[in-house]
């Protein structure tokens, strides 16, 4: 009978409140209703204004190629204009170029004589990285991401890492949508689907 009022006493303790729990219930509604905020904000985007990334010529050309891949995604209409904007796009662009010599030599002794054989040749390496954040016209952020890229078999690397951005954002907003969308939560194969594409 003691072990039973014990065990009963231990499960009293341990079970929370009703006052202990109410706290804990209201942070994650909060965190929630922060997010879907967030992700709505993210859903409404149909203008974005490209801030300048910075004065130097690196800057300006990921600059460009960004509003040139924005505005090829026909997704969504770049504007000059920042008042009309729904979102304004900041960057920080760095690109870094560097020489690499490779040089090799082969002899062989022939006799008295020696036969020598030697090459050398330069290669240069380009990477780049750009960080980008979308903001509402209020100046929060709900949206980042930073890409790098060593550069593509067919582009140089500014314009890998512009276009992984700009894919960056169309993949996340298209992640949304499957999730928002009626279909979306009730077909969970039609969902995965989507995020594949």
């Amino acid at each position: 009978m003691l072990v039973h009022l014990v065990i009963v006493s231990l499960l009293l303790q341990a079970t929370p409140t009703s006052a202990e729990t109410e706290p804990a219930a209201a942070q994650t509604a909060q965190v929630a209703k922060d997010t879907d905020t967030d992700q709505l904000a993210l859903l409404k985007i149909k203008r974005i204004y490209v801030d300048s990334f910075g004065d130097d010529p690196i800057s300006k050309e990921l600059q460009a190629m960004i509003v040139s891949s924005l505005a090829a995604t026909k997704r969504f209409r770049v504007t000059e204009n920042r008042e009309r904007a729904d979102a304004i796009l900041k960057g920080v662009a760095l690109e870094k170029t560097s020489q690499e010599l490779h040089a090799y030599g082969e002899s062989t002794a022939v006799g008295r004589g020696a036969i020598s054989d030697s090459s050398s040749h330069t290669g240069t390496t380009s990477e780049s990285r750009l960080s980008v954040r979308l903001l509402d016209p209020d100046g929060d952020v709900f949206w980042t991401t930073t890409q790098e890229s060593k550069g593509a078999k067919y582009k140089g690397a500014s314009a890998d890492v512009a276009e992984r951005c700009v894919k960056q954002l169309i993949h996340d907003v298209e992640k949304l949508e499957a999730v928002s969308s009626p279909q979306g939560s009730a077909d969970p194969a039609g969902a995965a689907h989507a995020e594949r594409r």
